[in-house]
């Protein structure tokens, strides 16, 4: 496998990697230690611009019915109460802008719909670089993470929930893509 430095030999249409692509959420209760979990099923691509990072773009569709923190009483809850899963079964992230903000970090802002509300939401993205595989393909990967508050997105099993569930959530990626087009 080869290396990539330049980011314009980076440009063209990506399709994420399932199979390395980890998109996980951290939360806190009240009592006890942050709760981890992650996504399972999702889907996503991507356009990337290197010589012109500002024209690039993606588009994310994760299955809210996929979410694990590796606890069942705690799942199905928090598919069936927090995120509606049956009523709104995919949560979505297009991207709106994309800011070099050096040679290896971005900020990408986009629409991010959850049980049917659609805000905006900045990321904070780091490249971790690209390289060719034995076969000659291109991969890129990408890690990074923002802290939303679910309840801007109306995200909350009932009233008292926030007596003992923090609303800040950070989100957390580190995600591969593989190259389908130039």
């Amino acid at each position: 496998m080869s290396t990539i430095t330049e980011l314009s030999e980076l440009s063209g249409e990506y399709v994420l990697d399932t199979g390395r692509t980890r998109l996980g959420f951290i939360g806190k209760h009240s009592v006890g230690p942050q709760v981890r979990g992650e996504f399972e099923e999702f889907e996503g691509s991507a356009h990337l611009d290197g010589d012109d990072p500002a024209k690039s773009g993606i588009r994310l569709t994760i299955r809210s019915r996929s979410l694990q923190t590796g606890n069942k009483m705690r799942d199905d809850p928090l598919r069936k109460k927090f995120l509606d899963a049956a009523g709104h079964p995919d949560i979505t992230f297009t991207s709106t802008e994309v800011e070099q903000v050096d040679g290896v970090r971005f900020r990408v802002t986009g629409d991010l719909t959850l049980r049917g509300t659609t805000r905006p939401l900045t990321l904070d993205v780091e490249s971790t670089g690209g390289e060719r595989d034995a076969q000659g393909g291109l991969r890129v990967g990408f890690r990074g993470s923002a802290t939303l508050d679910r309840k801007d997105w109306g995200v909350s099993a009932n009233a008292v929930d926030t007596l003992v569930v923090s609303s800040k959530v950070t989100v957390e990626f580190d995600v591969a893509a593989v190259r389908t087009s130039s």
